[in-house]
């Protein structure tokens, strides 16, 4: 691997199937980044994240294989990106207690997930306002700075919402080179803009948590059967409509060319059946995934297949991990005793 390439890391929690909204907002953007070769990004399944809300073994692994397979079918260029298992590079786990022995509690303390699971119990009423609240959920801000610190990754592109992660990575990585020397490269967050968001069946944000969600790859049949029940209004067929507030236009508008959407956009306006868009909409979509669903189908079949891909890129990521962490040792004084 080149090192002097712009590094990219993101990772992606194993806990859910990945859906229309999480192809056009995330998936989508990063397999086009996967083939830039003035750029080296990392893309790991971030198993050891998902342990953190979810306890539910064959959940993470049947999610575990369906998200590779989902990026892997739609073309991401392993040749370029490391895509890896998290768990698989033993590394990061290491380096996540060695920095945790440099971060402040208080610091955690004012961590967002664990504030809001403290104001939670709080309005609850809880005796205890750390009721339910595992060291995992505390912890984890320590645990997304090893997955950057350890690939000395200096720009991250993230939401608004991951900000402060990005902060504390930056604090936890100057309080140890404060100590052992100028060791980590200090993380600067680089606020996305918005990407597209999907609206959901209920007119909502396309969402796990809403469950109104169109699974990526589902079987023709089905696909259609999701799209025929999302929400729309009692207008009548001939009535004019208003594209900017249809769930179903917002949806087409994220794969289709500018082109198509004027059109659509002026078909709207003359007046277009609910149950016509909702047709044009699913042959529109079958069209755009019918390849890459065939090849995910493909995939599930051959799991070994998956297996041996993600396995080379935790090679390709521990090529540097590993060398990087006997210099962190070496820092704080776990080294050999003799050469």
């Amino acid at each position: 691997m080149k090192q002097d390439k712009e590094i990219v890391l993101t990772g992606i929690t194993t806990t859910g199937t990945p859906h229309l909204g999480n192809y056009v907002g995330a998936i989508r953007p990063a397999i086009e980044a996967s083939r830039d070769a003035r750029v080296q990004p990392f893309y790991f399944l971030a198993d050891y994240h998902a342990l953190i809300k979810c306890q539910e073994p064959e959940r993470i692994k049947q999610s575990t294989l369906e998200i590779a397979a989902t990026w892997l079918a739609l073309g991401l260029d392993t040749d370029n990106a490391v895509f890896y298992r998290q768990s698989d590079v033993p590394e990061i786990t290491e380096l996540t207690w060695i920095i945790s022995c440099v971060t402040a509690k208080g610091l955690m303390n004012r961590a967002h997930a664990y504030k809001a699971a403290v104001a939670e119990n709080q309005e609850k009423g809880e005796k205890d306002p750390d009721k339910g609240i595992t060291m995992g959920l505390y912890c984890y801000p320590i645990l997304m700075a090893a997955d950057i610190l350890l690939f000395k990754a200096r720009k991250i592109p993230v939401g608004k919402d991951q900000i402060q992660h990005i902060e504390m990575a930056r604090d936890i990585a100057a309080r140890f080179n404060h100590i052992y020397g100028e060791h980590f490269v200090l993380p600067e967050a680089v606020v996305q803009e918005e990407g597209a968001v999907l609206q959901g069946l209920d007119g909502r944000k396309m969402s796990k948590s809403y469950n109104n969600t169109i699974p990526l790859f589902l079987p023709e049949k089905k696909l259609r059967k999701m799209i025929m029940k999302i929400k729309t209004n009692s207008l009548p067929p001939e009535a004019p409509k208003d594209p900017e507030t249809c769930t179903l236009f917002s949806i087409f508008q994220a794969f289709a060319s500018n082109e198509e959407v004027e059109q659509l956009r002026q078909r709207y306006h003359q007046g277009i059946a609910w149950g016509e868009m909702k047709q044009y909409l699913f042959e529109y979509i079958n069209e755009h995934v019918k390849d890459a669903r065939a090849r995910y189908q493909e995939l599930l079949q051959h799991p070994e297949e998956i297996e041996h891909r993600l396995k080379q890129g935790a090679a390709r990521a521990r090529e540097v991990a590993a060398p990087f962490m006997v210099e962190i040792r070496e820092a704080v004084g776990i080294a050999p005793l003799t050469r």
